[in-house]
């Protein structure tokens, strides 16, 4: 399989490290939204990663239907996400609030990116930290509930402990939203178990501000 995408995006980064963590190889096609777009289109008509190429030719996109896939691959007793209940209704939240959280992070990288100083509107941007931040408070609190060394969902470690570290990870780098000396000590904890894994240490890739 083909994965197209880089590991500073961390919809790409959790699916790579599903497949590692599932023994899928696979060949990583280090392509830039911005610098490789006409050949991401080749695959994918919204020229978005991550995009997974199967062996038979067959495209999937955007990473929640990848993560599908993979966990029915793999099938249920080694599926990152719970089958059914409320533990996959719990984790299905966790990841909701994560992925959310990293978006209107992303949507604060890009009003400083892409638009003029003398255009950019406070108010918005204020609205996308009251909605980051509000997502970082309920994983942290999530977090602190389930006790030191736990996971969120369950006893062992799921999509929804994957995805929440990858978009911390990236908010910390890239909006400088998660620091030492800031609150969300138990999702901090979390993160940093997650990320000393040598899964997580295998698909990680500095990030860098986008060029206007």
């Amino acid at each position: 399989m083909k994965l197209l995408g880089m590991f500073d995006s961390p919809f790409v980064r959790r699916v790579a490290i599903a497949m590692r963590i599932h023994g899928m190889p696979f060949e990583h096609l280090d392509w830039s939204v911005g610098r490789d777009f006409a050949r991401i289109r080749e695959y994918s008509p919204l020229g978005r990663v991550p995009t997974l190429v199967l062996d038979d030719g067959e495209v999937l996109m955007e990473s929640a239907a990848i993560l599908d896939f993979l966990d029915e691959l793999a099938g249920p007793q080694r599926a990152l996400l719970p089958a059914s209940g409320a533990d996959r209704r719990q984790a299905l939240q966790w990841m909701a609030l994560a992925v959310g959280a990293a978006e209107k992070g992303r949507e604060q990288i890009y009003e400083s990116a892409f638009r003029p100083p003398e255009k950019r509107h406070e108010p918005w941007l204020e609205r996308c930290r009251a909605q980051m931040h509000g997502a970082l408070v309920e994983l942290d609190r999530a977090s602190a509930a389930r006790g030191a060394g736990a996971w969120l969902v369950g006893s062992r470690m799921t999509q929804a402990d994957i995805t929440t570290a990858c978009m911390v990870t990236f908010l910390t780098e890239s909006v400088g939203v998660v620091p030492e000396s800031a609150p969300y000590p138990a999702l901090r904890a979390l993160v940093a178990r997650c990320e000393g894994l040598p899964e997580f240490r295998a698909f990680h890739a500095p990030w860098f501000a986008p060029t206007p």
